[in-house]
């Protein structure tokens, strides 16, 4: 039976976790306002021997992917953000109170995809400042948003993966 607004209590269904969004999404944008307040384009900043802070911008999606298209990428990203977060809301809110794990992925990669179609919206491209590497060889560069989702698809997934061996062992005894 499909849980629905009627059946599960607005406290107990995947709504309540709506906080983590917002709180990912406020991070989010001040991390970026405070990077591009204080560096400059390239400037970077060695954190860790492996972890450095450098204001780069990416027109693209997730390794530059369509960066050098024309623009129109702007909007179908933008496009893209706001269904899939329009549809993982809906699924939160028909979570029971029982799927934390699962809400809290949900929620993470919600504030997440927010968070950079914010950027796209007001400024045409995402703010990345996170820059991994190891020696010669770098990642690119990311965000705090775009880490929301890295958990939150992690956390989906070993939900998926737990709620699997579950119904695996019930089917054994």
């Amino acid at each position: 039976m499909s849980a629905n607004l009627e059946t599960v209590p607005l406290s107990r269904s995947g709504w309540r976790w709506l906080w983590l969004s917002a709180a990912v999404v406020v991070a989010d944008q001040l991390a970026k306002s405070w990077i591009v307040h204080h560096f400059s384009l390239y400037e970077r900043l060695r954190v860790l021997p492996v972890l450095d802070i450098i204001l780069t911008y990416n027109t693209g999606a997730a390794f530059s992917f369509l960066s050098d298209a024309a623009g129109w990428q702007r909007w179908v990203f933008v496009a893209l953000a706001l269904g899939i977060s329009i549809v993982l809301i809906t699924w939160l809110q028909r979570l029971r109170g029982g799927q934390q794990l699962l809400a809290c992925g949900l929620a993470l990669i919600v504030g997440g995809a927010l968070g950079n179609m914010i950027d796209r919206l007001l400024h045409g491209r995402v703010v990345d400042f996170i820059l991994a590497h190891w020696g010669a060889h770098l990642f690119p560069a990311f965000n705090v948003a775009d880490s929301a989702i890295t958990i939150g698809a992690v956390f989906v997934i070993l939900d998926a993966l737990l709620e699997g061996r579950s119904r695996t062992e019930a089917g054994k005894g």
